[in-house]
């Protein structure tokens, strides 16, 4: 029976609580966490960096570790938390998470991404999902930051399969291009498809 991704909201021929999409969204920016973890030590020092060189004369020192970087990698603990809440939900005895606190996060990224089939469906995979993406957001603007435009959001793809189920995939017309291109199933609409398209997006979230 086709459902709803509680994610993006597009429409799901698996029946699960996560589409296809918003799954292996979830999952690469889980395997991803470890290594921003990692990187994010670099960022402690004010200057080391993030672009910030030493104060000139007669300013104050910097302070030696940049609060909003240790703040942001304490964060990560959320990680262990879904895990223990996981093996909570699945009457499972709690998680063994020893070590330092990267060698815990691996442990807890790797118990996720194992539980992943069963995630799919657990009614708080949403929940799960959008915290892991903000956490993800967050660690990328410091280790990952993408000087380009991020380009405009149009909507969810209303391109239909052979069984006629609708792709739903977040479109976005990237700055420079003259074409909407979906990354997801491949379908392009040029602008003299725009207005039509427009209809297809609208019609498709009045009827979700």
């Amino acid at each position: 029976m086709d459902t709803t991704c509680t994610h993006c909201h597009a429409p799901d021929p698996t029946g699960s609580t996560l589409c296809v999409h918003c799954t292996t969204r979830l999952t690469g920016q889980l395997q991803q966490l470890p290594r921003m973890y990692a990187e994010l030590e670099q960022h402690l020092t004010p200057g080391s960096g993030s672009g910030q060189g030493r104060g000139g004369k007669g300013r104050p020192a910097p302070l030696p570790l940049r609060v909003d970087v240790l703040d942001l990698r304490s964060e990560f603990d959320a990680v262990s938390g879904w895990l223990s809440a996981v093996h909570d939900a699945r009457r499972l005895r709690g998680p063994r998470l020893a070590g330092d606190a990267l060698t815990r996060l691996h442990t807890a990224v790797a118990g996720l991404l194992a539980h992943m089939p069963w995630i799919v469906v657990w009614p708080f995979a949403h929940d799960l999902a959008e915290e892991i993406s903000d956490l993800h957001r967050s660690a990328s603007t410091v280790v990952d930051p993408d000087p380009r435009p991020r380009g405009r959001r149009i909507g969810h793809c209303p391109a239909a399969y052979e069984d006629g189920v609708i792709c739903g995939a977040v479109l976005t017309l990237r700055p420079g291009e003259q074409v909407v291109s979906c990354d997801w199933c491949t379908a392009s609409y040029p602008p003299a498809l725009w207005a039509g398209l427009k209809k297809l997006i609208d019609a498709d979230a009045a009827a979700a």
